[in-house]
């Protein structure tokens, strides 16, 4: 199958391939695989998005969300460090890594007990899927069985279940599904060429391998980025090619602004350009209309006139609370209220068929 070589044009129904392609967003391939593929979107097609006018992008990109997804409609997700820091990985962007100097102190699993309670009280604020992370690079098969205990506590509140805890062996995937786990997150960070300027611990093969794993287990993949990590525009490009042609495209597609912390290699990283933060929110909802693109880290430093752009650009996901693992984030009623200002609804709703 050959890639595009040209952006789409800017209407509403652009953002599929042309009639008589092998692929078509209404006819997915099947989730047993998750390997990217020479697909609809091509890193040339998708820097041409990027370097759209403003104006033409923003109408684009919210052409396309109106005809997936309902109006107003905000998926609030909240995000619990289950288990923090001391993690043998060498993330640039990460203060949980044990090698670097942040502050943050190593800490046990949590207790089913302090899970639940934190899940009712994200529940009472509104959100409706409630996500877990442990600092792991990969973790131990007893791991898994502890988390199988949280992920049915969770579910027993009547939420949707989410956990990011580093690479994962298909069995223990298989593990995650049985105990009820609806997501998993597993994020590419950047693109394929530049992630080795990122992380050095693992491979990006390593990331996909997961992935894999995930989706064969029959678990809704989440997945996506970090932007402002030092990264070129063809490297934003290529991030959101990955993700786009991945078969099928991730449920989820988190898209960070690099919270800098002191203490970690990425701390003196130049901010990003708000109005580029917008364009990817933009692009990767062109390119992956079905997904639940969740604005994550770096919120607070955006203000509310940019998230406001990057609702009107397809963001129709955020994380809800006042800590996202070990960083700051809006407090609930500083989220409450926007979304109010902007007449936005905090609830979830399924994808239009």
């Amino acid at each position: 199958m050959t890639a595009c070589s040209t952006a789409p044009t800017n209407s509403a129904t652009s953002a599929q391939p042309a009639a008589g392609s092998p692929l078509q967003w209404h006819a997915r391939p099947s989730k047993s695989d998750t390997l990217p593929f020479e697909g609809a979107w091509s890193v040339q097609a998708i820097q041409e998005l990027l370097d759209k006018p403003f104006m033409d992008l923003m109408f684009q990109a919210q052409s396309v969300h109106r005809e997936h997804w309902p109006g107003g409609d905000i998926e609030l997700a909240t995000l619990l460090s289950v288990k923090t820091g001391g993690c043998p990985e060498n993330c640039g962007y990460c203060p949980q890594a044990a090698e670097f100097d942040t502050g943050v102190k190593a800490e046990k699993l949590m207790s089913v007990d302090e899970v639940t309670r934190a899940a009712q009280a994200a529940k009472d604020a509104g959100a409706t899927r409630f996500c877990m992370g442990a600092a792991w690079r990969a973790p131990k098969d007893r791991d898994i069985e502890k988390m199988n205990e949280l992920i049915g506590a969770v579910k027993g509140l009547g939420m949707q279940t989410c956990a990011t805890l580093g690479m994962l062996q298909p069995h223990q995937a298989q593990s995650l599904r049985e105990a009820g786990l609806d997501y998993y997150n597993h994020n590419l960070d950047t693109a394929p060429e530049y992630y080795q300027d990122v992380v050095s611990t693992r491979q990006y093969q390593d990331r996909l391998d997961t992935l894999k794993a995930v989706r064969s287990a029959g678990i809704s993949v989440c997945c996506g980025g970090i932007i402002g990590m030092g990264e070129a525009p063809v490297h934003r490009a290529g991030l959101i090619a990955q993700l786009a042609n991945l078969n099928p495209h991730p449920e989820s597609v988190p898209i960070n602004s690099l919270v800098r912390v002191p203490g970690t290699p990425l701390a003196d990283s130049e901010p990003v350009d708000p109005l580029d933060f917008v364009r990817v929110i933009a692009v990767a909802r062109i390119t992956m209309p079905t997904a639940r693109v969740r604005l994550s880290a770096g919120r607070q430093q955006l203000g509310d006139a940019v998230q406001a752009l990057c609702f009107m650009a397809g963001a129709n996901s955020i994380f809800y609370g006042d800590k996202l693992l070990v960083t700051g984030n809006p407090d609930v009623e500083a989220d409450t209220t926007l979304l109010r200002k902007l007449g936005l609804s905090g609830t979830r709703t399924s994808v239009q068929e």
